[in-house]
């Protein structure tokens, strides 16, 4: 019984009310987006009139205003010069990013390993190889070997079997079995 697929439970709230909670929850999500938008361009005009003073133009000369328009030209100028090398920066960095992007992509990737074919080599020349010049004297490794002798099997003797069914014959013929 506990492997009894459980009935589908209806949900305690009806669909209207649903609904209904639904709309709401939209409403208030907009009003809190609204908030959030008139909060942010408050805080930037807030910045720009900490940052850009108002200009004031009544009373000045002609003289006056050409030195004002002078000074922020070189302010602009100035300016200017801060974001482009800052937009060369953020190229140079995202540029950066996107490479290191591809190296891990390439090194996570799986590469084919290629079949390695066997090389006949020999001692000498795998020395010669490895040490290069340094490889002088020839080494016979065959020589430094150590001799191992196998222990010859013992082969049982092969007799006819007909000579030997007499002799196994009745209890000792069992008897002989066992103790073999």
């Amino acid at each position: 019984m506990a492997d009894a697929p459980k009935p589908k439970e209806k949900s305690k709230i009806s669909s209207a009310r649903r609904l209904g909670l639904k709309i709401r929850l939209l409403i208030v999500a907009g009003q809190m987006l609204e908030v959030e938008v008139e909060e942010k361009k408050r805080e930037r005009d807030e910045a720009l009139a900490e940052r850009v003073p108002p200009l004031k133009l009544s009373g000045l000369s002609v003289e006056e205003l050409q030195d004002l328009c002078r000074d922020l030209h070189h302010k602009i100028d100035v300016v200017d010069e801060e974001r482009y090398d800052v937009g060369l920066k953020v190229t140079k960095n995202d540029k950066e990013i996107h490479d290191l992007g591809l190296k891990i992509i390439e090194l996570q990737s799986k590469f084919k390993k290629p079949n390695l074919r066997r090389v006949k080599i020999s001692a000498e020349a795998m020395l010669s190889v490895l040490l290069g010049s340094k490889h002088k004297e020839t080494i016979d490794f065959k020589s430094n070997l150590k001799t191992v002798k196998k222990p010859e099997e013992k082969k049982e003797e092969v007799t006819d079997w007909r000579q030997n069914v007499d002799a196994m014959s009745g209890m000792e013929g069992r008897k002989k079995m066992f103790d073999a």
